[in-house]
């Protein structure tokens, strides 16, 4: 039998990704150019994308070094794309960071930096990106959230409750925005295999691959085939929804 080779035609559309220098973001960047897509790589720090600008070579922008946490770089970064490529078609919120620690022992400056940088600046540009979006009646928006903010983890409250913020923000905008043609979904990704958790000790991983009904941790490549399928005109009936790649380590 034949495989039938999915693919999405993203020629012409203009995709921003934030913490594009990581390992999901730069798998993120790779689907969507594959398709056709125009890429704007914003992450502060400027190795990895530097790397991924050379690789990819054709139709990607390159934003080093911008501080996204500050409201006045989200509503630099949004107009800049749109002065240089005419839009912002689909918003990637990826960037993430995380500061863990028992909740009796984390600092308020700890909260607030995950808080900030993990929820309140994909809120941010999701607001500035949506004032072009409605006047053209279109647009993507996917927020990269995680499976603890759908079950806690922990030492993660600061981050959880961001990831479970962003999910909420998700269910909102949908709401608010459907009638505009534009669609705001989220990713929840489980353990990926990134550098993140390349440094975590055998014993760990073997406990955690234990809770996995799958076996396995997921690659960046799982998160962006399912970013890429919230990205194409062939998910335009779905929004308001958060897609779980995690091996079934909790099912939602």
């Amino acid at each position: 039998m034949e495989k039938i080779k999915i693919t999405y035609d993203l020629s012409g559309k203009n995709a921003l990704i934030t913490g594009a220098g990581g390992g999901i973001g730069k798998a993120i960047a790779r689907a969507l150019h594959k398709q056709g897509a125009n890429i704007v790589l914003a992450d502060i720090i400027d190795t990895g994308i530097k790397e991924l600008q050379q690789e990819l070579k054709i139709r990607v922008t390159l934003l080093p070094c911008l501080d996204i946490s500050v409201e006045e770089n989200t509503v630099k970064l949004i107009d800049i794309v749109e002065k240089d490529l005419g839009s912002v078609d689909i918003l990637i919120n990826n960037a993430g960071i995380t500061k863990d620690n028992i909740s009796i022992r984390m600092d308020k400056k700890d909260w607030d930096d995950v808080i900030s940088i993990n929820l309140t600046t994909p809120f941010l540009l999701s607001k500035y990106a949506l004032s072009k979006m409605m006047k053209r009646r279109w647009g993507r928006i996917i927020n990269i959230a995680s499976v603890v903010g759908v079950m806690g983890n922990y030492g993660q409250s600061n981050y959880s409750a961001s990831k479970g913020g962003l999910i909420a923000l998700t269910k909102t905008l949908a709401r608010e925005f459907a009638q505009r043609g534009i669609t705001v979904n989220s990713v929840a990704p489980g353990f990926i295999e990134t550098k993140m958790t390349s440094v975590l000790p055998e014993d760990q991983k073997k406990m955690l691959l234990s809770n996995i009904p799958l076996g396995k941790m997921g690659t960046p490549e799982d998160v962006a085939n399912a970013v890429l399928f919230l990205a194409a005109k062939e998910s335009e009936y779905i929004t308001g929804q958060t897609i779980n790649v995690n091996g079934s380590i909790v099912i939602v």
